[in-house]
């Protein structure tokens, strides 16, 4: 039974119990039932809206899913191999090829791979900042290294 049908049963066993309004008791039950009735009205107000606003999630999380896939070719590995994705064991992927860099602008952690390096620069997913790579400095520190 729904919450509208229990509060019409209630107040049509009020209304048959013919409650004197001019006691004090009956003026309380009946205060009570008209509590009662404000706060099912609000309680259905509010179960419409979550229904709504569950549907809405649905909705935009499907179309999110979809986003997903698109922006992140989540089918393909990116590296041009017929593999299905980039934890396939076939795949010239490798997690050791990573390399983790922070945009100065946005403090976001990027995760780049030696051919996004070899680009020389890509802009911030999070902010569009430009991410320049230069390895001169890199190449020398490796030098100094070797020669130590």
């Amino acid at each position: 039974m729904k919450l509208t049908e229990k509060m019409s049963y209630l107040q049509g066993l009020l209304d048959g119990l013919e409650v004197d309004s001019s006691t004090k008791e009956g003026k309380a039950l009946l205060q009570m039932a008209d509590v009662m009735q404000e706060l099912v009205v609000c309680v259905d107000d509010l179960q419409s809206q979550v229904d709504e606003l569950t549907e809405l999630c649905d909705i935009l999380d499907s179309d999110l899913g979809e986003v997903e896939e698109d922006l992140y070719d989540l089918g393909d590995c990116g590296m041009g191999c017929d593999c299905e994705d980039e934890f396939d064991d076939d795949c010239g992927f490798d997690d050791d090829e990573l390399y983790e860099v922070c945009c100065p602008t946005c403090g976001d952690s990027v995760l780049l791979d030696e051919y996004m390096l070899e680009e020389g620069s890509i802009d911030c997913p999070n902010c569009g900042e430009c991410l320049e790579f230069d390895f001169n400095d890199v190449e020398l520190a490796e030098a100094e290294d070797t020669e130590e």
